[in-house]
């Protein structure tokens, strides 16, 4: 396997090989483009949106600066709403639900490194999925980490770190996140 499909299946790879520096030096040029765009027509900065990652839904708005590694590995629904600021490390695929609302400054991380201190020193490193369900509200400044699925319809609560997956219909909040107790 390349490093590139041992990164896309979640395998341990180096990011520094060619082929996959070669990707992240596309999505710095669109990144730079994209984040030019924010005085934009709508519909013209949709079309750049769709050109730089994975899958774009109708009605899809990112507010730019928007910050991404690859952008491929990025799938939102219809009408996905992301504010300034939110980055994506999508050395995975991420997968973000129609009507999905995302706060400002949310961070979206599925890379991971190994917990083992000579594989960490090697460079290795690995990521795991994210997916996030239809109608979620993830409020700003959030960081969603590596593997986690958040059911349709939850709420993740301003600065919220979400460490494990998120039922459907709940609410959590906090460092780490855990359900909201009425």
């Amino acid at each position: 396997m390349s490093q590139k499909q041992r990164m896309l299946a979640g395998d341990l790879y180096t990011a520094d090989d060619p082929e996959i520096a070669a990707d992240a030096a596309r999505a710095a040029a669109w990144m730079a483009r994209y984040n030019a765009s924010l005085a934009w027509d709508a519909a013209d900065r949709h079309a750049l949106l769709a050109e730089g990652l994975g899958q774009v839904g109708e009605g899809a708005v990112v507010r730019p600066p928007f910050h991404c590694d690859y952008g491929t590995n990025i799938h939102l629904g219809a009408r996905v709403f992301l504010n300034f600021g939110c980055v994506i490390l999508d050395v995975v695929r991420v997968e973000i639900g129609a009507g999905a609302q995302i706060g400002p400054g949310v961070q979206i991380l599925t890379a991971d490194h190994p917990r083992d201190p000579v594989l960490r020193a090697r460079g290795l490193e690995y990521g795991r999925p994210i997916r996030i369900g239809a109608n979620v509200w993830i409020g700003g400044g959030a960081l969603i980490l590596p593997g986690v699925t958040i059911g349709e319809d939850a709420i993740i609560g301003a600065g919220s770190v979400v460490t494990r997956d998120v039922p459907p219909g709940i609410t959590v909040m906090g460092n780490p996140a855990r359900p909201r107790v009425r």
